[in-house]
């Protein structure tokens, strides 16, 4: 999709989402050089957001509980594992293999999360035990296809500044940088 596109797309629906800003980004930042009419589209885009015509759902307005329950057995577990073997476990496909077979826990405020959390330990503890138990199961047991697989995330230096920067503009928006 062009940034022309995905700029019309934002003037017609009101919104920029996320997947739409990445895309831009994307094309930005794979450009060697914008053409005028690319440029024309981003100013638009510019001044729609800073009138309100066009308005940026942010990244994340609520949160999946279950991903922090099952990230910190995966982890514990993991660590179990690695110390006492030369087995070298990959957390993140151990998660999404469990996250993949437990039900989801939104929350969209601190007090929803916590009512979530305490709700899974006491209801769903056990569950999600299991479901990591069989992830690990399964990685370890798993013949290597793909070795050349690209995870998720893994990009260059520049891309982590800039993912460090856009989350501490998200969670700390009146921090104003030292030069």
């Amino acid at each position: 999709m062009s940034i022309e596109k995905i700029v019309e797309q934002a003037l017609q629906d009101g919104y920029l989402t996320p997947a739409m800003e990445a895309e831009v980004g994307r094309i930005c930042d794979n450009a060697s050089e914008l053409s005028i009419e690319e440029y024309m589209a981003l100013d638009r885009l510019m001044g729609a957001l800073l009138t309100g015509e066009v308005v940026a759902v942010p990244r994340k307005q609520f949160i999946n509980v279950m991903e922090e329950l099952v990230l910190t057995e995966a982890i514990a577990r993991v660590a179990e594992i690695e110390a006492t073997s030369e087995s070298s476990l990959d957390v993140g496909d151990i998660a999404a293999y469990a996250l993949n077979r437990l039900p989801p826990l939104y929350a969209t405020t601190e007090e929803g999360a916590s009512f979530q959390r305490q709700t899974a330990q006491a209801q769903l503890q056990d569950l999600i035990s299991q479901q990591v138990s069989e992830a690990i199961n399964r990685y370890l047991d798993r013949p290597n296809f793909f070795p050349e697989r690209q995870a998720l995330g893994k990009n260059t230096g520049n891309e982590v500044v800039r993912q460090v920067s856009a989350l501490l503009q998200t969670y700390a928006p009146n921090f104003e940088q030292k030069l």
